[in-house]
């Protein structure tokens, strides 16, 4: 059995959907409330004083029109108050207008004299509340103020032109400035409610666009230090290869093979950063590094001091520097010599790569140049750690890596 279509469309709206509603039609009826209101006190007045029945013929369309006016008021200044559109000044105008209007009708025309018992007074007083609450949803503070103080001004021309005591006429003033702060307030929470639920709802989606992206260079980065190296040792050794097959040498056939074995093993690599179970060991990835560097004659010099020492983490966390600093190696110098310098002491592991072979005048990069030492950076800071690049003068350079191994909980 299907639901009922009301019921099937409040289930398909979103939570701040369904609150923004809830909100206006609460507002709705705050403003058609003075139907109701002016037809009670109008209605309970008439058999006693028959002399209000021009009253109650002004009056109740007045009412009906003024309440009608405000719901569009509240229609058009809530999405403005939102930050949908711009506030409706116009409405605002029109509504006030219509407001002051019956207000001046309905005491000029209330049965004499113009007092407390007068019930030309309280249908001044909701008329006028119920706008300026409207109108405190619709427009800035400072010029529902303006409005206000305006409208006000026009309000007790009436009671004074018909001879009403001034402490009468300022008693009803502060009655309906009362009246309007509290209606005001109110109104205008409910907006501001609606708006804080919109604006919860879109940081939780910038949150999760966020989660998204930081995956996204997760799986970049990682890409990019998995594929790098083994990228470029494919390269190297198919360059190799053609060499030696123009030469008929029997070699050609061991170095494609090694080119097979690479790919193969690229392969499984790229499926496990997928998964997000990738791990590195540093001493493998010295021994990969040392064993590329040498295909390529540079010679490769390691120091390790406390390695063996070092956290499961913090290894993995190095063994990324090593693979980075291997494969920029290869691609942006003619090194002949490399050096893999690590020192354990004071609580944190520091590790040096130098090279020689770096042009005087760098070439020039391609677009993603440098992505794979930002994202080893970046990488690094997560971990507490510090990455830095420095010249050493005659073409050497050399880059530092800088990671704490005991006051650091360690992330994968």
């Amino acid at each position: 059995m299907s639901r009922p279509r009301p019921i099937r469309r409040w289930r398909a709206l979103s939570k701040p959907q369904r609150t923004e509603l809830y909100m206006r039609w609460s507002l709705y009826a705050m403003a058609l409330l003075q139907v109701g209101g002016v037809w009670a006190l109008l209605g309970s007045a008439y058999p006693a004083h028959p002399e209000s029945a021009d009253l109650l013929r002004v009056g109740v369309p007045g009412g009906l029109l003024t309440a009608g006016l405000n719901v569009v008021l509240i229609r058009t200044g809530l999405p403005a108050y939102l930050g949908r559109r711009p506030y409706p000044y116009g409405w605002a105008a029109v509504s006030g207008a219509a407001s002051v209007g019956l207000v001046a009708a309905v005491l000029l025309l209330g049965p004499q004299p113009l007092d407390q018992n007068a019930v030309s007074v309280p249908v001044a007083t909701v008329t006028m509340t119920l706008w300026m609450a409207t109108t405190s949803l619709a427009l800035p503070v400072r010029h529902c103020l303006v409005a206000a103080g305006a409208a006000v001004v026009l309000a007790v021309v009436p009671p004074l032109l018909r001879g009403a005591p001034a402490g009468f006429v300022l008693g009803m003033v502060l009655g309906c400035l009362l009246g309007s702060a509290l209606a005001g307030v109110a109104a205008r929470g409910s907006a501001w409610i609606a708006k804080v639920v919109w604006d919860l709802d879109s940081a939780r989606e910038a949150q999760a666009r966020l989660a998204v992206a930081e995956e996204r260079l997760r799986f970049s980065r990682d890409l990019h230090d998995v594929l790098g190296r083994n990228l470029a040792t494919i390269a190297l050794k198919s360059e190799l290869a053609v060499q030696l097959a123009r030469r008929r040498r029997p070699e050609a056939v061991d170095q494609m093979t090694e080119v097979q074995r690479i790919a193969q093993e690229s392969q499984r690599e790229v499926r496990e950063v997928v998964r997000g179970y990738r791990t590195v060991e540093l001493h493998t990835e010295l021994t990969g590094a040392a064993s590329v560097l040498r295909a390529a004659n540079v010679v490769c010099r390691t120091e390790l001091s406390g390695a063996d020492g070092l956290p499961a983490e913090a290894q993995s966390v190095l063994g990324w520097v090593v693979r980075e600093a291997a494969t920029n190696v290869l691609r942006h110098s003619e090194a002949a010599n490399c050096l893999f310098r690590l020192r354990v002491s004071g609580g944190s592991a520091l590790l040096e790569v130098e090279n020689d072979g770096v042009p005087a005048v760098p070439p020039p990069r391609a677009e993603d140049a440098g992505s794979g030492l930002r994202g080893l950076g970046e990488r690094l800071a997560a971990h507490g750690g510090t990455l830095s690049t420095a010249g050493g003068g005659s073409g050497r350079f050399r880059l530092t890596a800088e990671l704490p191994i005991e006051t650091l909980e360690f992330k994968r």
